[in-house]
């Protein structure tokens, strides 16, 4: 896997991925960026979402199970010193579909947490990571 990043201005950075896809970063003003992207840091809370929730509905589909919807919120804190490094993040599923049980969730989350998700298992060698889930009534 290869990626590049190339320094515009002030701390206005576009980032490539070997796939072709780009997406721009900035700092905050009082760092010398625009507020024109995400901060890097915001990236990799976003990355370990999507990768838990992909194998979230990964799972479940795999399973046979009608997934419908999927969203996660994710809050995180960061150590109040250099490295600010996130020491504590909490990952809450909202999950919808057709004949979804509490069960088949949990197991998928589960399973997510602790053998798939490579972002979530990397993050946790400094971050406390916790998980919950609700299933949510889809029409």
């Amino acid at each position: 896997m290869k990626a590049r990043v190339k320094w515009v201005d002030g701390a206005l950075m576009v980032g490539e991925s070997g796939s072709g896809h780009a997406i721009v970063m900035d700092g905050p003003e009082e760092h010398g960026g625009r507020n024109l992207g995400m901060r890097p840091m915001e990236m990799l809370l976003l990355g370990m979402g999507g990768c838990t929730e992909f194998d979230v509905v990964h799972i479940l589909r795999k399973g046979r199970h009608d997934v419908r919807f999927c969203e996660l919120e994710l809050t995180a804190e960061r150590a109040e010193t250099e490295p600010k490094v996130y020491i504590r993040i909490h990952a809450h599923f909202r999950v919808g579909g057709k004949g979804l049980t509490s069960k088949a969730v949990e197991r998928a989350v589960k399973l997510s947490a602790e053998k798939y998700c490579s972002a979530s298992l990397m993050l946790g060698k400094t971050a406390e990571i916790t998980h919950d889930f609700e299933l949510v009534d889809i029409d």
